[in-house]
């Protein structure tokens, strides 16, 4: 039975490899992540996260593992800065303050598909104009929902979560290993 991985981010990679497992094969999606209007965080997540793996070409016996990742103050969804200045925006509007950050996972194997999400909280502490240069001149904002990674640079501006760590960088693994497994993958055949 061969995985295929709905997405090209390299966190979701390293979290998979957490598990043991490695993907057969990458392929991200390409479809458009544009909020209805209206669209509350959280049923817009778990749409992204089902569009995707719906997106993923695959033959009957593959199955296909999909996430998406929503940062949300209040109603408004924070996805990917399109440039610095938006990333800017988003950390002055985060700073000081809780927010959520919605993790879904999409389990496809041919027209059936398993989907969970996961809602954490986070609170960043209140940042200075030279924190929040200093971290978009490293760039590592650039692709993260929010403008933020917490297992970046941007960790030191988060004293406190509540949730889960594993969806916050990405993927909830305990909830993915489950959808793995509801979908018939062998995730602990091999260990012995």
């Amino acid at each position: 039975m061969r995985l295929i991985l709905g997405s090209g981010s390299p966190r979701r990679r390293e979290l998979l490899a957490q598990i043991g497992v490695v993907a057969d094969d990458i392929r991200p999606p390409e479809i458009d992540e544009t909020p209805a209007k209206g669209e509350q965080p959280r049923p817009y997540c778990r749409r992204m996260a089902i569009e995707k793996a719906r997106a993923v070409e695959a033959a009957p016996d593959e199955i296909v593992l999909s996430a998406d990742t929503t940062v949300a103050l209040g109603r408004r969804i924070y996805g990917k800065p399109a440039d610095a200045g938006e990333a800017a925006s988003f950390l002055h509007a985060l700073s000081g303050r809780r927010h959520r950050v919605v993790t879904a996972v999409a389990v496809r194997l041919g027209d059936r598909i398993w989907e969970r999400d996961v809602v954490s909280t986070v609170r960043m502490k209140m940042l200075s104009n030279p924190e929040v240069n200093a971290y978009l001149e490293s760039g590592d904002w650039q692709g993260k929902a929010g403008g933020y990674s917490i297992q970046g640079p941007a960790g030191a501006f988060i004293p406190w979560i509540s949730g889960s760590y594993t969806a916050i960088v990405g993927l909830p693994l305990a909830e993915t290993a489950g959808l793995l497994m509801a979908a018939g993958y062998p995730l602990y055949e091999h260990a012995a």
